[in-house]
């Protein structure tokens, strides 16, 4: 809990110092840059940005992230996050290194890594045997974290924006069992988990809508 106090109270100072550039900072020309995701286009997940000047050092940008694969080379892979971002450039925006303030919300229905191996778990109330592979879970997260990256331009119109965001997930979800078609879990609403993970970065190839 007291991470997500910590991580809520810089968000929220990063955003009472962003509107306070706005107020200082008169910039005639606020660009805008339309961003897809380079390393995920090969696997078929779709992650799409849009980054907006807000002044000559503060962005905010806005992404969502879609991976509809019922089934992953085995794995259930469904994925669905939307999250929102306050950004400040040292240099100025868009250009070169940048820190950032991030939250984000998620829908999924995955198989986690840890359960991709055949061991077999007896339940001694139960007496049931469980393939960890045949077990996977689905719920929602909300994340809380901070970003660093850096952006540099290829042209007048096309950058590349390379970047990484850790931070605490707060996860919600019923675990099931594919083979049984039953619950695995014994919560009787949602398993509630909380840890420190990376869950964005990449590169973004961002296009200048204006």
């Amino acid at each position: 809990m007291s991470k997500i106090k910590f991580i809520t109270g810089f968000l929220a100072l990063f955003l009472l110092v962003n509107l306070h550039a706005q107020e200082q900072e008169q910039s005639s020309e606020k660009r805008v840059y339309l961003k897809g995701n380079a390393l995920f286009i090969p696997i078929g997940i779709v992650n799409l940005g849009l980054e907006h000047q807000v002044s000559k050092k503060f962005t905010v940008q806005g992404d969502v992230l879609i991976s509809p694969w019922k089934s992953f080379a085995g794995h259930e892979l469904q994925y669905y996050s939307i999250s929102l971002e306050g950004r400040y450039y040292f240099d100025e925006a868009f250009k070169h290194w940048y820190v950032g303030a991030n939250i984000a919300g998620s829908k999924f229905n995955v198989q986690k890594w840890n359960y991709w191996s055949d061991n077999l778990t007896t339940d001694e109330e139960t007496g049931i045997t469980r393939k960890s592979s045949d077990l996977y879970q689905k719920g929602y997260s909300v994340i809380f974290g901070v970003t660093a990256g850096y952006q540099f331009k290829v042209s007048d119109r096309w950058n590349i924006d390379i970047y990484g965001t850790v931070g605490t997930s707060q996860d919600y979800y019923r675990g099931y069992d594919r083979a049984r078609g039953d619950r695995y879990d014994k919560a009787e609403k949602f398993n509630k988990s909380g840890e420190i993970i990376p869950y964005r970065g990449g590169v973004m190839i961002s296009y200048k809508l204006k």
